[in-house]
């Protein structure tokens, strides 16, 4: 059984990816380290709650003990960070999404995996039974992806993030911009939308909203008829955890860095693009010094907002 080092237990991720664990024999949570907003009394009681063996002290004495680690930070700004013991031990490591927010980390990631580092990502939703479903179809059957359409709810990047890993997860990779098309706001929603142009003519758009939870919508036109399906999230963590898994046991194929980077810098180029006005941005011409999104100010605020861990099993 593959045992699995959690780096900290910020989000529901974790403990959602444990009571589906349960249900099987192929992984679970060994060790676990905290440095995060989660008190000693949650981080004690998801020791005791999911049978994990230890809390380590240093992220280095974590991976000694498993074989695996799973960075639930979310502050994406200390992700490579807390990546690095794991590389440094020739272990694999999966990061959570969003799994950096910046070009400098994009970049310093792109490296990581060229030197042969292991490095796992990042959102559920590219591995979704319904994408994959889609993509087990012959394509002259279904035909060829002319465009994409997604939405998604919460917030602009750590939620955004799913859709666009999504359309990448359909798409493939080779986007080559991203365009701000603009803005509605009603009540207190705010909801944005952006265009993407993919190298080999294939384009995207994803709608964000800032407020409300929006559902993971999906509709693909194919050269042959147009295909439209709702994300079903009670599953979505069984099959990002199943990927892992198939992978550690197989080695099948997960996104290459390249793939989780570029759904980054989709969205970075966005981001350049609705403060330009609305101006194509190559995802070449974002600076090299951008900052992005600020992983540690997203941190303190879903801290503030942070449910205690014992309620999601209610303890």
């Amino acid at each position: 059984m593959l045992k699995i080092g959690a780096v900290n237990i910020d989000t529901s991720h974790p403990v959602g990816f444990a009571d589906y664990m349960l249900k099987g024999s192929r992984g679970r949570y060994a060790a676990v380290y905290n440095d995060s907003f989660r008190d000693d009394e949650q981080v004690d009681a998801f020791i005791e709650k999911f049978g994990l063996d230890k809390r380590c002290s240093s992220l280095e004495e974590l991976a000694d003990c498993v074989d695996i680690g799973f960075i639930h930070s979310c502050n994406w700004d200390n992700h490579l960070k807390q990546a690095m013991p794991f590389v440094e031990r020739g272990k694999p490591v999966f990061i959570d999404k969003p799994i950096v927010g910046s070009m400098a980390d994009c970049k310093r990631l792109e490296e990581l995996a060229a030197s042969g580092a292991v490095i796992l990502g990042s959102s559920s939703v590219r591995y979704c039974e319904e994408v994959m479903q889609f993509l087990a179809v012959p394509e002259q059957e279904c035909g060829k992806i002319v465009s994409v359409f997604g939405t998604a709810g919460v917030d602009e990047f750590n939620y955004g993030v799913h859709i666009v890993e999504a359309i990448g997860g359909l798409v493939g990779a080779g986007a080559e911009s991203c365009k701000f098309t603009g803005r509605a706001v009603i009540d207190d929603e705010t909801c944005e939308t952006y265009f993407v142009q993919f190298a080999s003519g294939v384009t995207a758009v994803y709608n964000t909203s800032w407020a409300t939870y929006q559902p993971f919508e999906l509709v693909i036109m194919t050269t042959k008829t147009t295909y439209q399906f709702r994300v079903d999230t009670g599953k979505l963590y069984g099959s990002l955890l199943d990927r892992i898994f198939d992978y550690m046991e197989t080695g099948c194929k997960m996104a290459s860095m390249q793939d989780l980077t570029e759904s980054v810098k989709i969205m970075l180029a966005g981001r350049v693009s609705r403060e330009n006005d609305g101006k194509e941005t190559a995802l070449t011409d974002i600076p090299n010094d951008y900052a992005g999104y600020d992983g540690a100010l997203f941190a303190k605020s879903y801290a503030a907002a942070a449910r205690d861990i014992r309620r999601m099993w209610g303890a």
